[in-house]
């Protein structure tokens, strides 16, 4: 396939620009001062935010052929927004650059995935998919790495020179992906350019009509619900009990879980196509739960290992199971940027709420308690899995 090689590229410098400054900004802020609560409420405030563009950042991929643009001009608006913080502290800016950060990082996902259908079409998107995820944590995986040591060297502010750089590097990428290598019918889960299919995209109620999709999406919710806040707030407990230094710390837990995720995808297509998305889903709502209880009593260095593993196990499988499934799901509605965007907006709804929630419990019942609670949260994710069993189990992979 033309342009693979400059796609994977673009996934693995992206990674590390999506999320702005991601788990440093906790840490960060913290030793700016701020008390947990406020640290929550800013990252709930840029999720809102985030979430409320998501839907309509899908529909804008679906009807644009500019989606490589899109990408570079995302890129560089995040890495912006993210060098925002450190030149300046208070609570109105800092919550500019989140609610700016979430704004670019909505429009990123589908357009990479819009991008990806198009140029694999829809037999090759689950294969090409994978390996695009396998891209996207190994670049997470460097990033922090290389962040962690060089905060810890220099201070946080190589952690923000390093996303800078990292952006750079994912507009370059991008620019090399051959614009005429996008089939943009394809893209949107229609017959190709070349099939000389007239067919009309479906109406937007097929959103809220296709049962299997309200399912995926109300499960995925609650499962970032508990989850979101875990990372952050397992980074500021550790440190507020004095067990690590700040920079390398929450460095080396997304080092743990994105490991792991570089492993998880390179296994999840494979796992997909021998047990199905239904039961390759329901192993990552499975983990979160007792990833909650290993990180309520396991707050020390050492503790990062199960706690992190497991989330690398859920969130790299969900990472290609997620799109592949809503891809399946919507293929010849010529809707799918727009559904996979309406799956991050209820993914955004409760991990948009998430730190708030984790923040508000560490400071009232502690982080032990925090932690108890939004692994049991989660567990509406299972209810919802498990009735929703029969119509997913129907739902086959492309060949």
């Amino acid at each position: 396939m033309r342009g693979r090689r400059p796609l994977e590229a673009l996934n693995f410098f992206v990674a590390d620009v999506q999320a702005g400054i991601g788990p440093f900004l906790g840490v960060f802020l913290q030793s700016a001062g701020w008390r947990t609560g406020a640290i929550g409420t800013v990252m709930t405030i840029g999720g809102v935010a985030g979430l409320l563009v998501t839907a309509p950042a899908g529909a804008v991929v679906d009807a644009t052929r500019y989606k490589r643009l899109a990408i570079v001009v995302s890129s560089i608006c995040t890495v912006i927004a993210s060098c925002i913080v450190w030149y300046a502290h208070s609570f109105p800016m800092v919550v500019l650059s989140q609610v700016a950060t979430a704004i670019a990082g909505a429009l990123l996902g589908p357009a990479i995935a819009g991008v990806t259908l198009g140029m694999a079409r829809a037999r090759g998107f689950d294969r090409q998919f994978g390996r695009n995820q396998v891209a996207n944590h190994a670049g997470n995986l460097v990033g922090a790495g290389v962040s962690g040591f060089i905060g810890w060297r220099f201070g946080f502010g190589g952690v923000f020179l390093v996303a800078a750089v990292f952006g750079v590097l994912a507009v370059v990428s991008t620019l090399l992906i051959p614009a005429d290598a996008i089939d943009h019918r394809a893209a949107r889960g229609l017959e190709s350019d070349d099939g000389g299919n007239d067919d009309a995209p479906s109406g937007v109620s097929i959103l809220v009509t296709c049962r299997p999709l309200l399912i995926l999406a109300a499960a995925l919710a609650l499962f970032h619900l508990g989850n979101a806040a875990m990372l952050p707030l397992y980074g500021m407990a550790v440190v507020a009990a004095h067990q690590a230094e700040p920079s390398s710390f929450t460095a080396l837990t997304i080092v743990v879980a994105q490991l792991v995720m570089v492993g998880t995808s390179l296994l999840a297509m494979r796992l997909i196509r021998t047990r199905g998305y239904w039961q390759v889903i329901l192993v990552t709502f499975l983990a979160l739960p007792l990833r909650g209880a290993l990180a309520a009593f396991f707050i020390n260095r050492w503790g990062v290992f199960p706690v992190q593993v497991l989330d690398g196990i859920g969130a790299g499988l969900q990472s290609v199971a997620v799109p592949a499934l809503v891809a399946r799901l919507m293929q010849g509605t010529g809707r799918v940027n727009v559904a996979q965007g309406a799956v991050m907006t209820m993914q955004g709804v409760g991990a948009a709420l998430s730190p708030a929630l984790g923040g508000w419990l560490a400071e009232t019942i502690g982080f032990h308690g925090a932690f108890l609670c939004l692994g049991a949260v989660s567990m509406g994710s299972l209810g919802l899995w498990w009735g929703g069993r029969a119509r997913l189990h129907e739902v086959r992979t492309g060949g």
